[in-house]
């Protein structure tokens, strides 16, 4: 199999790629000229010419298009860059994906952001509630499922859309909560002041670790359905204070806990997990890492920054 990943030198893209790569698959990671981890085919989503010749010089089976602007106060800050890159970005790999021969198999990466905020009578969301964007970002990732679900029933590129919930693991971008949480707790530990700052920690979310998230993925390129949405998700429901208190113990550190009004978010969420129960049923997916043990994973990689930096 020969797999494209866009996105492929980020955070979800290097796990999805060793994955793929340890079950056999020819992988080209694309991405930016910029990025700082190596690329083996360059992808700038703004230029039509660029993401034609990605997907030529991969010829892929598959495509697991990762790439976008994931930082929700980002997508606030500057929404048509967001709608630009998620949005119009989508729209131009599936124009270069319908006009091959025999158009690969997709497997886009959604978010459950798409859904925002809900009655209580809504949880676990579900694949067929209608979508309520509550920000740019999450308005580009609707807008790039209607994109994908249009090049399906229009040019018969067949698509797959994975909504993923919060994951987390080693190499996440620290502006995310939890590896936020885990650079502050480490830098403590390495001897700095013993006090960390938070934004709203009662919102509820659904964690997964990374492998988990990209084995979903793999799952859905094999035995998802054609034209179908999936939830990837744990199905339970954590506070972040609860994440912060995980994180502490794996820590072993006395810290002071401190609101910081720029860490607060004016959409934020206050609760979102999932049902997993139709990727489950379709793929036979399930997850398999326990949430401490990707707490631990994150500390530990937090930990060996702060180490290599000081703290």
């Amino acid at each position: 199999m020969r797999a494209l990943v866009t996105g492929g030198s980020g955070f979800v893209g290097t796990h999805l790629s060793r994955l793929l790569r340890e079950s056999g698959a020819e992988v080209f990671v694309a991405g930016r000229a910029r990025d700082s981890e190596p690329v083996d085919v360059v992808l700038e989503l703004d230029d039509p010419a660029s993401v034609r010749g990605a997907v030529d010089a991969a010829a892929p089976d598959v495509v697991f298009h990762l790439a976008a602007q994931a930082f929700v106060p980002e997508s606030v800050a500057d929404p048509l860059a967001t709608y630009d890159v998620n949005a119009l970005g989508t729209a131009r790999l599936f124009e270069a994906l319908r006009g091959l021969p025999a158009p690969p198999r997709v497997v886009l990466a959604s978010s459950a952001e798409v859904y925002g905020s809900r009655e209580r009578t809504d949880y676990p969301l579900h694949e067929t509630l209608a979508t309520r964007p509550a920000t740019p970002y999450a308005a580009s990732k609707v807008a790039a499922e209607a994109i994908a679900q249009a090049a399906w029933r229009t040019y018969a590129v067949p698509v797959v859309v994975a909504r993923a919930f919060n994951h987390i693991g080693p190499g996440q971008d620290p502006r995310f909560a939890i590896p936020a949480f885990a650079l502050q707790l480490a830098r403590v530990a390495a001897g700095g002041p013993p006090l960390i700052k938070v934004g709203n920690l009662d919102a509820l979310r659904d964690f997964l670790d990374v492998r988990d998230v990209v084995a979903a993925y793999a799952a859905l390129a094999e035995r998802g359905r054609v034209g179908e949405t999936y939830n990837v998700c744990s199905g339970k429901p954590v506070s972040l204070k609860e994440m912060l208190r995980r994180l502490i113990t794996i820590a072993g550190v006395a810290v002071e806990v401190r609101e910081d009004p720029a860490r607060m978010r004016p959409s934020d969420v206050p609760s979102s997990y999932g049902d997993p129960a139709k990727l489950g049923a379709d793929t036979g997916w399930e997850p398999h890492t326990t949430l401490d043990a990707a707490l631990r994973r994150v500390y530990e990689d937090a930990y060996l920054r702060v180490r290599s930096n000081g703290p």
